[in-house]
């Protein structure tokens, strides 16, 4: 039997309409999709020439990576406003409320501005079908557009070459990290990843490459389109000298220039990154200029020190790389008589095995946490993953992991809460 016309498509919900709150939007954005992620920019592509006849006048920076790209957001925002220039930023995902993903001149979007961009996608977009991560790209565009920045910083997704952000042409490129994480939809080795990242690259653009060690399918790339690249290692060098005191200097050579980065609480690739980004577009902003800027630079959920005695950190980490990175640093504030105690949630299709094997070195005390979310693991999930990896104790929430990892620990002693950006929201909930 021949399928009724209308039935070859899913049927869209009817949009809030007017007098919608800002929470019927999200909810109804959630439902106009068969799937959450589905990777492709054709659905995008038509209905931004719907929105934008020609490309937005500002000038566009595109950030991509495995980690490290909400702190060169972060970085390079506060270092074009220091520059002088208007600037917006478009992230994901966000902490406690949907506005942190869009920020006009360093504050988050008001809720009146996003509907209206909603109402505005809405409008343009016809019978098309669009992800929630898509919907909600666009308005960013349409807000920013709207408020007239001279500068969108806009941080891609997942992936690069088919994440609804590339489908407007970055005027600068930057790639932060490559390494495993979402291997459904990326592939499981770093070429296949790398080729997927590159995918933001454009002919001749100017494009910052902050692996030291960047897989073969990306230097292809940047070659082919013949690419003004800033590589770390060869164009710009970063150097750190212990001072005893579990803290480093951090020196950033670029030719016969010279500056300070701050050791923490943001990695340093992404500060580079950042100032290496920042010469390319506004290259008379002087290194003393560029280093006060940084020094003020915070980004919440980012080995994020919430409370004293003990000292308790959350971080967004929630793949090996970024596990690695994270023991690092607190391997370089821990010191000999101090104890690491860490409280660990985690979504279902995460390498949680990789995570826990990169944070075991630092690692005194287990807690692990359910996380009551679409994806979540729940406590004795985790458990059975890591099983043979760590003795730990278990909890139903990431509060009550908290709260028994507090209870062992001294004062002088540190917990890390980490695992996902999930895991960190319901942490700040209870400091914040």
């Amino acid at each position: 039997m021949k399928p009724l016309k209308n039935e070859l498509k899913p049927r869209t919900p009817e949009s809030p309409g007017a007098g919608a709150t800002l929470d019927q939007w999200l909810s109804w954005l959630e439902s106009i999709h068969p799937v959450e992620i589905d990777l492709g920019l054709d659905r995008v592509l038509v209905v931004l020439r719907r929105l934008f006849r020609k490309k937005p006048a500002a000038r566009i920076i595109t950030v991509a990576g495995t980690n490290g790209k909400g702190s060169t957001v972060a970085a390079l925002e506060a270092l074009l406003v220091t520059a002088g220039r208007r600037t917006g930023a478009y992230t994901s995902p966000h902490l406690h409320k949907y506005n942190e993903r869009i920020r006009v001149d360093g504050q988050d979007i008001s809720d009146a501005d996003l509907i209206s961009a909603f109402e505005k996608v809405e409008a343009a977009r016809g019978p098309e079908t669009l992800t929630y991560f898509e919907f909600g790209t666009l308005a960013a565009f349409v807000a920013l557009s709207e408020s007239g920045v001279q500068d969108w910083i806009l941080e891609v997704g997942l992936g690069g070459r088919l994440d609804a952000v590339n489908v407007i042409d970055p005027d600068l490129a930057i790639i932060t990290s490559i390494d495993i994480d979402h291997v459904a939809f990326l592939g499981d080795n770093r070429e296949v990843i790398g080729f997927e990242k590159a995918g933001i690259l454009r002919p001749g653009i100017p494009a910052v490459l902050a692996d030291i060690d960047p897989p073969r399918s990306v230097l292809q790339q940047a070659t082919a389109q013949k690419v003004v690249m800033f590589r770390s290692g060869q164009d710009y060098t970063i150097q750190e000298e212990g001072t005893g005191s579990g803290e480093s200097i951090v020196n950033l050579h670029v030719q016969q220039d010279s500056l300070r980065l701050p050791s923490g609480p943001l990695p340093v690739q992404s500060m580079a990154a950042a100032v290496m980004a920042l010469r390319a577009l506004e290259p008379d902003l002087e290194p003393a200029v560029i280093e006060a800027a940084l020094v003020r630079v915070k980004a919440p959920g980012r080995f994020e020190r919430l409370e004293r005695d003990p000292d308790l950190y959350v971080d967004v980490g929630h793949n090996p790389h970024a596990a690695s990175w994270l023991c690092k640093r607190l391997q370089a504030i821990k010191g000999i008589d101090r104890k690491v105690y860490a409280v660990y949630a985690a979504l279902a299709d995460k390498d949680v095995e990789g995570v826990v094997d990169a944070m075991a070195p630092v690692v005194d005390g287990w807690y692990l946490a359910g996380l009551d979310v679409p994806r979540g693991l729940d406590p004795d999930s985790l458990r059975e993953r890591i099983n043979a990896r760590a003795v730990f104790s278990t909890c139903d929430s990431v509060a009550g992991a908290i709260a028994a990892a507090k209870a062992d620990a001294a004062a002088s002693d540190i917990v890390i809460v980490f695992g996902s950006f999930f895991t960190v929201a319901e942490a700040r909930s209870l400091f914040v």
